[in-house]
């Protein structure tokens, strides 16, 4: 099992900054990708972007290329997702999942608003 608790979520205004923080536990060692994903209301869930443990290659969605970048402390069993040039379209619920090839787990999830 792994446990994954996101954090770091709030309220900004357009063209701000926020880091979000992804702390995991349990069976890591069987996880292979980490990766950030976003709903917004009424839409579906999608993929924010990824690194893999192993290898440490991060790859984003085109939305965020050049706004968001994904990091990881492996000391601290941490993922990050530092946010910047915010915009409102960025307002979401954001999740972290951890992936081995047989299983996927999610965090709850922290709210990003973005006002205009």
């Amino acid at each position: 099992q792994v446990q994954l608790v996101e954090s770091g979520g709030g309220l900004v205004q357009a063209g701000g900054s926020l880091r979000l923080s992804c702390a995991a536990s349990g069976n890591m060692f069987r996880m292979s990708v980490m990766g950030w994903y976003r709903q917004a209301p009424g839409k579906q869930r999608e993929w924010v972007g990824s690194i893999t443990l192993s290898g440490g290659i991060i790859n984003y969605a085109d939305s965020v290329k050049g706004r968001f970048t994904i990091s990881r402390d492996n000391a601290r069993n941490t993922l990050y997702l530092q946010m910047n040039s915010l915009e409102p379209d960025d307002t979401a619920v954001y999740y972290c999942k951890a992936s081995s090839p047989w299983s996927d787990y999610w965090g709850q999830g922290t709210q990003v608003t973005v006002s205009s």
